[in-house]
Formats: C-alpha cells, sequence, structure tokens
C-alpha cells in the first residue's frame, strides 16, 4: 500500500479504496454536489450527537466548523474513489469521514466522532437524493426554455400546411405547426411528472443506519437528525414513512429515471424528425432549413449536416442506457438491503447533466433558429394524396380506389377537377 503523502487529507481507507476499487474513471470528485450533500448530512449528525450528548459539543463544533469549510467546495481534489465501488458507499462516506477528520484536527476521530450515530447506508441514501434533488433543476430549466421556443415557433409557423406523412408515406395535409405546439405540451406533463417524482426525495432515511432499524442510534438522535438536517438544507425534509422499505426499494430513483428517459426519448423522436425533414434540399424533404452551425463534411463541399440534433440522439442513447442500468439495479437488492443504490443516483446525476445541457444545445443551436421553406411545404400540402383525400367524403373510399387502380391517381384528379359540365361520363 502506498502511504498518502503529507498533503494528503484523507487517510488510510481511501487510500485502500483507490488501489483496490478504482476501474470507472469517474470519482467523487467529480461530484461536487454528493460531496456538498454528504457533509451536509454530517454536519446534521453532529448537531444532533451534541444535542443529544452522545459527542463532545467541544468536538461536535469543530466537525461543523470542518463542514463549512467543505461545504464552499474547497479541497475537492481529495475526494478520489471510485463513485462505483463495491460495499455500497463505503468507500465514498470514509472518504469524507477521514477527510473531515483532518480539517478538524487531533481528537476527532473518523469513526467515533463523525460517523457517530450513522453509517454508510443511510448517509450516502440520504445525501444522493438531497444532491439529486438539488440537481433535477439543470433539467426543468433546459426544459422550460425549450417548451417557450416551441410555443414560438408554433405561433411563427401558423398558417403554413404541409403533407403529414404515416409510415413515412403521403398522407394528408396538415399545418407544419403542429410539430411544435404538441410537443412543447408533452414536456409540460413530464416537467409535472418530473416534479412529482423529485418531491418524493425529500423523504429521507438518515437515522435508519444500515438496513432502517436505526440500530446504533439512539431514538433521541433519530428525532433530531432530520429537523437539523432540514435546518442546514433549507428544504422540508421528512423521515420516511417505512425506513425498511426504502432501504430495499430504491423505487424512488427508478421512477425520476424513467421519467426523464421518457423526456429524453420523446426529444430524440423530435430530433429525427428534424433530421427527416430538414434532408436535402435537392434530394430530402427540404421542409425545414436547421441553421448551420458548422461544417458537414470534410468530404463533400458545402455539405451542412443536422449536428445538433444527432448529438442529442447520441446523448439519447447514453440516457437509456444508464437508466437500463438504474432499473436493472432496483432487481439487485438482497433481502433487507441494495447495496446498488449509490450506483443508481450516481448514473442519475450523469443523466441529469447530460439531458441539461444536449437539451440547451438543442434549443439555442437549432430549435430557435429553424426555418420552413414554405414553397415546398405548399406543394406537399396539395399534392396528389391530399387532394385525393378532399373528395372521399364526397365520392366514396371505394369508388376512389376503384378509379385509381383502373386508371391511375393522375388521371383520376385530372378528371374531377374539370368543371362538372366537361366531366365525360
Amino acid at each position: 500500500m502506498t502511504d498518502p503523502q503529507s498533503t494528503h487529507l484523507y487517510g488510510e481507507q481511501t487510500v485502500l479504496a483507490i488501489e483496490n476499487m478504482s476501474f470507472s474513471g469517474r470519482t467523487l470528485e467529480q461530484f461536487p454536489e454528493v460531496i456538498r450533500s454528504i457533509v451536509q448530512v454530517k454536519e446534521a449528525a453532529a448537531e444532533a450527537n451534541a444535542e443529544c450528548g452522545h459527542v463532545d459539543r467541544g468536538v461536535a463544533s469543530r466537525i461543523v466548523h470542518a463542514c463549512h469549510i467543505l461545504k464552499n467546495l474547497n479541497h475537492t481534489d481529495q475526494f478520489l474513489v471510485d463513485v462505483f465501488h463495491g460495499g455500497g458507499g463505503t468507500a465514498v462516506n470514509m472518504n469524507v469521514n477521514e477527510v473531515l477528520g483532518s480539517l478538524a484536527g487531533d481528537g476527532v476521530d473518523a469513526f467515533d466522532h463523525i460517523n457517530a450515530s450513522q453509517s454508510s447506508s443511510d448517509v450516502c441514501h440520504t445525501a444522493i437524493r438531497l444532491a439529486i434533488y438539488d440537481q433535477s433543476h439543470v433539467v426543468t430549466d433546459s426544459v422550460t426554455v425549450l417548451i417557450d421556443v416551441l410555443r414560438l415557433q408554433a405561433e411563427d409557423t401558423a398558417g403554413v400546411d404541409t403533407i403529414a406523412r404515416t409510415c413515412l408515406q403521403d398522407g394528408m395535409a396538415a399545418p407544419i405547426s403542429k410539430l411544435f405546439g404538441p410537443l412543447a405540451g408533452v414536456l409540460e406533463t413530464l416537467l409535472e411528472d418530473l416534479s412529482s417524482a423529485t418531491d418524493k426525495l425529500l423523504d429521507v432515511n438518515i437515522g435508519g443506519t444500515v438496513i432502517g432499524s436505526g440500530y446504533g442510534a439512539s431514538p433521541a438522535y433519530r428525532q433530531a437528525v432530520v429537523p437539523q438536517l432540514a435546518k442546514i438544507t433549507g428544504l422540508p425534509l421528512t423521515t420516511a414513512p417505512d425506513l425498511y422499505a426504502v432501504t430495499q426499494y430504491p423505487v424512488d430513483l427508478s421512477r425520476i429515471s424513467a421519467v426523464l428517459t421518457m423526456l429524453s426519448r420523446v426529444l430524440a423522436k423530435f430530433s429525427q424528425d428534424l433530421r427527416l425533414l430538414s434532408s436535402g434540399p435537392d434530394c430530402g424533404f427540404n421542409e425545414l432549413q436547421l441553421p448551420t452551425t458548422q461544417k458537414g463534411s470534410t468530404y463533400y463541399p458545402g455539405k451542412v449536416n443536422p449536428v445538433i440534433p444527432e448529438t442529442f440522439l447520441q446523448c439519447d442513447l447514453l440516457v437509456s442506457a444508464n437508466d437500463s442500468i438504474i432499473q436493472r439495479c432496483l432487481g439487485m437488492g438482497e433481502q433487507y438491503y441494495n447495496l446498488w443504490d449509490a450506483t443508481m443516483g450516481f448514473l442519475l446525476l450523469e443523466n441529469i447533466r447530460m439531458l441539461g445541457k444536449a437539451i440547451r444545445l438543442l434549443t439555442q443551436k437549432c430549435v430557435a433558429g429553424i426555418e420552413v421553406n414554405s414553397e415546398v411545404c405548399q406543394t406537399y400540402a396539395t399534392s396528389t394524396m391530399p387532394s385525393i383525400l378532399q373528395l372521399k367524403e364526397e365520392l366514396g373510399y371505394q369508388a376512389i380506389t376503384d378509379e385509381i387502380n383502373k386508371d391511375g391517381a393522375a388521371s383520376f384528379l385530372r378528371h374531377h377537377s374539370e368543371p362538372e359540365t366537361e366531366r365525360t361520363p
């Protein structure tokens, strides 16, 4: 084992975790929101332990002071454990405990004082949820802006008809604005679902220790710690109604992931539509003109690719892959404990980051600058199938089909476009 250098604030357990369980390249340092949330939990625990007489008030004050240093995200370079380690978050918890111990000074023990009345299970479980709740605005803010832009596009394109294809075959005439307005409505509904799902994160399990029994934490501590954490975070936190249930079944994270993935899939469909409808310019649909952001090809001069929708599709693939892992983790718990809770939480935070940024790019660099090729759309709106459909209610489906099968669609339309007195009996 390599001894920690004197400049390191972490200790032996962190060094062991780094040496034994590092593989993904994703370290706690890269998740400052989780560091902050764990430190908030540690501060609340120190205050509650002091209030109950489990930890000396002077020691608790030194822990709280160390927490204030880390809450400002100083020393984030000291959090080097791989977030996807074995042991259900123990290495993450110990990394924080040891750094806090160094900052608090001699006489403050990482186990007996900083981790008093806690386990890695309830600390990480609670902290992950605080971090996700805090970061959920990254998605909601970007989606809210996109909704506004979609509404504006619907207004700006009102009155322009094109063709609505079904199975990618010609269909009826339809307003092109209906590609934008309805999506805004769907996104609003998904934001409501996301808000409902994230509100459940405010039911925390700190005080439940390992399996939700609270063993190792006094009743007085359990009664004090959540109000302390609520005071520190400014959030209306409550103790989860069944601590055993939330320890075994992290359905709250699964539900949020499902909503985010649905949102991603919806925007993937829209991104695919943008690629198709902007295809061309000579041999594609060419109904939409997307903003030009950069050269599209090192081979074809002047070629412009729909790189922003394609970038979002890359994001959707990653979000969907992470969600598949998250949903699988839900079923991988054993008996009284799901040690994959932290894995779910960190992947969910990655999805929130990716989606938030990809949606902003899609909005700012693509959707806001879309232009409609009105002449092309008008040509499509008055093409063969839409024209045939205008006569279906008058002549009937089967009669039209028989005429088209006999003489062809072009002949049918010529015949029925003639004045009534000129038509051949």
